[in-house]
């Protein structure tokens, strides 16, 4: 069998990866940011860049010259939505937990090697963190829902991850060491619950519980996220056994949904 490279797959490959890049904020990124992060050279990211524009997948905002997502994306997003009724399923389990905590809820998925962040329901509490908002991506094991997800994964899984911790990690390996990460993975599993005590971002602390899919796999997380005086060890259970309950319920709708 030929065993030569499908014609084109790098291609591919450069524009997944131009998209999820853009897709990481609402307000895009500029030319700059998109090379540096995708590692390629400047005119060859320009010509994909445009080349997705002229395909609607991608617009650049006229103000800031930021490359944003595309009316295309929002359309195929729709069609999506209907294979996966996360919105439907997931939403009045943040609505609840917004409610009853005052913090900022938020719902999500593990896609590979990362977490990305699909939902969100603003709590009533005035003071917030803005660590999180939806497109947001961390690697899998960083923040609570990161590590909601990868406490529940296979030891060997965890292992493969946890071998080249920096590479994976990346620039918040300095705050999410190796020993951290292990430690943290450790409280979770007897919890049922992960602490992110502000190592993302300092002075703002999150929660999470994993959702499992049919296999009983950690797929999707709940999380909570606030300033530090909200997440006091006494408080800590409250919060656990509210994101815990939600993942139950919505481990079991999903379940059912599939």
């Amino acid at each position: 069998m030929n065993s030569a490279p499908v014609q084109g797959a790098q291609v591919v490959s450069r524009v997944a990866a131009l998209l999820r890049i853009v897709g990481r904020k609402p307000e895009g990124s500029p030319l700059v940011e998109l090379v540096r992060e995708s590692g390629l050279t400047r005119p060859t990211a320009h010509r994909l860049l445009s080349s997705l524009a002229a395909e609607g997948l991608l617009d650049q905002e006229p103000r800031s010259g930021n490359w944003v997502l595309g009316p295309e994306i929002l359309l195929m997003g729709s069609v999506a939505s209907a294979r996966f009724p996360l919105e439907d399923i997931a939403r009045p389990s943040l609505r609840r937990l917004a409610e009853e905590t005052g913090e900022s809820a938020f719902f999500s998925i593990r896609r590979g090697a990362e977490t990305v962040c699909l939902l969100r329901e603003e709590g009533s509490f005035p003071v917030r963190s803005f660590v999180l908002h939806e497109g947001v991506r961390f690697p899998l094991g960083v923040a609570s829902a990161g590590t909601a997800i990868m406490a529940f994964l296979p030891a060997e899984e965890q292992d493969q991850f946890l071998a080249d911790w920096a590479a994976h990690a990346g620039s918040f390996a300095a705050a999410h060491t190796q020993a951290v990460v292990r430690k943290n993975l450790a409280a979770t599993r007897e919890a049922g619950y992960s602490v992110n005590p502000g190592l993302v971002l300092e002075g703002s602390w999150g929660m999470g519980a994993a959702v499992f899919d049919q296999r009983g796999r950690p797929a999707w997380a709940l999380s909570l996220t606030g300033i530090e005086p909200r997440f006091r060890e006494e408080r800590r259970e409250f919060l656990g056994r509210l994101l815990m309950d939600e993942a139950h319920r919505i481990s079991t709708l999903l379940q059912g949904a599939r």
